[in-house]
């Protein structure tokens, strides 16, 4: 006898291969980002400007400050000044520290632009400075915070399957200033300062799908992209 059709069919059984491939691509897409905004802004005092054999070294604040600036966003500063194609010289700050023990030792280090006079006078330490060729110290601090979340989730597992069910979403900030001093005129340049609000959500229908906000990352984009013109364009007189 003919074999009678299956009345009971699922309806994936009739959706053409490949069906479900192109939306759960789109989803993946979508959970490597949250919502981010930021906004950067800039004081200018004096005229700025670097030629080919001058450098810029990138340090974070005192201890004597607060928090210490993370050690990952200031590295991430330095990658990205050092690795664009239109950059200037980076001189690496570890080196910095070490060429002049001990006088940017968390302890010793200047706390303001009005101590830097009294240290370039220190002897030897403006001829170090400047046999290394060092034009600009930018000092960043800052952080990113989480400031607020909420929602909740379950996941439960049985036999014949299991998922999850909720939202959990938060809050960061990040706020960082990079103060620029120009080394070879003893005088503050100016700073440079973003502030970045990022919003994630991690939604469960059955596959949890976080959507993460980089909120430290685009903090260091967008102060790497005002610092580098702050720098290589000259005004104010």
């Amino acid at each position: 006898m003919p074999r009678r059709p299956d009345r009971h069919l699922r309806s994936a059984d009739l959706l053409p291969a490949g069906y479900w491939r192109a939306p759960v691509v789109f989803l993946l897409a979508l959970a490597a980002t949250g919502c981010v905004t930021s906004r950067v802004e800039e004081t200018k005092n004096t005229a700025t400007g670097i030629s080919a054999d001058e450098s810029v070294v990138i340090l974070a604040t005192s201890y004597h400050q607060g928090n210490k600036t993370e050690a990952d966003f200031v590295e991430c500063v330095n990658d990205k000044l050092d690795g664009a194609s239109d950059s200037f010289n980076i001189y690496p700050g570890a080196k910095f520290r070490d060429d002049l023990f001990p006088w940017f030792e968390p302890r010793l280090m200047p706390q303001g632009i009005e101590a830097l006079p009294e240290l370039l006078a220190r002897p030897g330490v403006a001829q170090r400075i400047s046999e290394r060729g060092v034009r600009y110290l930018v000092w960043v601090k800052g952080s990113t915070e989480r400031t607020s979340g909420g929602g909740g989730m379950s996941c439960a597992a049985s036999t014949v399957g299991g998922g999850c069910f909720g939202l959990v979403w938060w809050e960061n900030e990040g706020s960082y200033e990079a103060a620029v001093w120009d080394l070879k005129k003893g005088q503050h340049s100016g700073d440079v300062s973003t502030d970045v609000h990022g919003t994630s959500m991690v939604p469960a229908l059955i596959i949890p799908l976080p959507f993460v906000a980089r909120t430290q990352a685009a903090a260091c984009s967008g102060l790497v992209r005002e610092l580098r013109q702050f720098i290589t364009q000259e005004g104010p007189s």
